[in-house]
């Protein structure tokens, strides 16, 4: 052991909804188990993200955990969609209930995580300098959660003070009778933006691309309907293992319609509000004219609500088709264009030329800012795991493998890293479905793998190569039967300069992926070259 060194069977790196639910299920199993995560409590992404309007896009009976009866009835939650606050108490709850705080170091920062080939382990060092040591490694560290602030010429020269809404200030940040400037128009800044024009003197929208966004219509939930919702909360669960969320699907074509019908289940699931819009046929996700009559009528929403035509075309987005951005889910944020102390500028039309210390330079136009808000979005899915350095066999980094684009099998291990697995990873359906219902079933399958390593006497697991090249080849198929990889989105890595442009989740239903990964493990991990611990990792 390193003089000093902390030895576990596992490091978990995070402690949102992955790592809490990692420390449990393992600590359980008897695995000593030590958790680090920077922040000073859990949460994760919803420690981070507490700028005012942030909310969850999954409704609160099912963005839950599953793994125990009494936690899913105990609990009562306040609204249909649950906003940060509830969320973060939600996830507390869970850290005292099953007392998983004693086996987390908070305010720890890992900052790199090198494989020991001669005996057989992981060793991770801290921005603290704490060292670390562990048989296996898990990479919890969330799919959003590397913060991008965005690439504009003076940016640092502005003098007033700049917040990215995914490390909002824990003690809140008072912008009253400011002229404030957003940037970003995804889902936190469409969030963010109707809660910030209440409060601002003057708020400036840089829209960089327009979003697609859907009424959330929440509303308080009503204790009967709570009540019946978990009197039967294992055949949702069940349900949401083969689908992601429970939501209302079609069975049939937008042109197996007609216009009208078409027009009035448009009608239907706008007014009832969420993600489940983009599902009113069953081929809008893969017809491309099928697709275009949604698009038209949100399009004509965004028209009726805002009556400037001209903030109206910009608002409306053309780019891409509905759904192959992430949909966004909004309380009043079409209408926050109507208020006379908002103003809209459409930087594909006029671009921003640079910032200087008082405000931004616009088409040779100075806008002058007191605050600016960065709702810039993330890394997605590979910025927090590639922040560390992470070396494996024959001292290689993770870094240089995936700089043409991640590669893994199941989106759960990388060939060449032994022992590290992925939470939610590139490659595993990640962020198109229900982020619990994949987290829970990641930990479980990594957990089981750990289990069977234990019971056969292996001691190092990872991907062969050819299987995570089948893989990879897998998941791209997935994506190009789909309109998803029509869009430059982040699914892409298209927010962030220089990325490799790869569609990384994988597009298929979590269902069929469940049974994916269930068949690797029945058929003794087929495609993982598994070392017996008598038997030397060879480099």
């Amino acid at each position: 052991m390193t003089q000093g060194a902390h030895r576990d069977d596992v490091v978990v790196i995070g402690a949102g909804f992955a790592g809490l639910y990692a420390l449990h299920t393992l600590r359980g199993l008897g695995y000593r188990v030590t958790v680090v995560d920077a922040a000073a409590d859990v949460g994760g992404v919803w420690y981070w993200n507490r700028y005012p309007g942030a909310r969850c896009d999954v409704e609160s009976l099912q963005y839950s955990y599953s793994f125990d009866e009494q936690l899913e009835q105990e609990w009562q939650w306040t609204e249909r969609y649950a906003g940060q606050p509830e969320i973060l108490r939600y996830i507390q709850h869970v850290a005292e209930r099953f007392d998983l705080r004693r086996s987390i170091r908070f305010n720890t920062r890992v900052v790199s995580a090198e494989f020991d080939e001669v005996r057989h382990l992981w060793r991770l060092r801290t921005q603290e300098g704490l060292d670390l040591e562990a048989s296996y490694c898990v990479m919890a560290t969330g799919a959003l959660s590397l913060p991008r602030l965005p690439d504009i010429p003076g940016i640092e020269s502005f003098q007033g003070p700049v917040h990215h809404t995914g490390a909002w200030p824990a003690q809140g940040v008072d912008l009253s009778g400011l002229r404030v400037g957003v940037i970003g128009t995804g889902s936190s800044g469409i969030q963010v933006i109707p809660q910030l024009a209440q409060h601002a003197a003057h708020l400036t929208v840089f829209q960089r691309t327009a979003n697609f966004s859907i009424p959330a219509w929440n509303r308080p939930l009503a204790p009967q309907d709570q009540a019946a919702f978990k009197s039967a909360y294992r055949e949702h669960r069940a349900r949401a293992r083969e689908i992601g969320t429970l939501y209302e699907f079609s069975d049939k074509g937008a042109f197996d319609v007609t216009p009208m019908e078409r027009e009035r289940e448009f009608e239907r699931r706008w007014d009832k509000g969420g993600v489940n819009f983009v599902h009113a046929f069953n081929d809008l996700s893969t017809n491309k004219a099928a697709n275009d009559t949604i698009a038209d009528f949100v399009r004509a929403r965004i028209r009726r609500i805002v009556k400037d035509p001209a903030v109206a075309q910009s608002l409306c987005p053309y780019d891409h088709p509905l759904g192959t951005k992430r949909i966004c889910v909004d309380t009043g944020y079409y209408e926050t264009f109507i208020r006379p102390n908002v103003r809209l500028v459409d930087v594909k039309k006029t671009p921003i030329d640079r910032f200087d210390s008082s405000g931004v330079w616009v088409a040779g136009q100075h806008v002058k800012i007191d605050a600016l808000v960065c709702a810039t979005g993330y890394d997605a899915l590979t910025g927090a795991v590639l922040a560390i350095d992470i070396r494996g066999r024959a001292g290689s980094r993770l870094r240089d493998k995936w700089a043409q684009g991640p590669r893994t099998l199941l989106g759960i291990m990388t060939a060449g890293f032994p022992n590290l697995f992925i939470i939610t990873g590139a490659g595993s359906p990640s962020v198109l479905v229900n982020m619990i219902v994949g987290i829970e079933h990641h930990v479980q399958w990594i957990t089981d793998c750990i289990e069977y390593m234990k019971a056969s006497g292996q001691s190092t697991i990872e991907p062969s190569v050819q299987a995570e090249d089948r893989w990879v080849e897998h998941v791209n198929a997935a994506a190009n039967r789909t309109l998803l990889p029509l869009a430059n989105s982040w699914f892409l890595g298209a927010n962030i300069p220089g990325k490799p442009r790869v569609f990384m989740p994988y597009a298929a239903k979590i269902g069929v992926y469940r049974r994916e990964c269930q068949a690797v493990a029945d058929k003794g991990y087929e495609g993982f070259v598994l070392v017996p611990k008598t038997q030397p990792l060879q480099a």
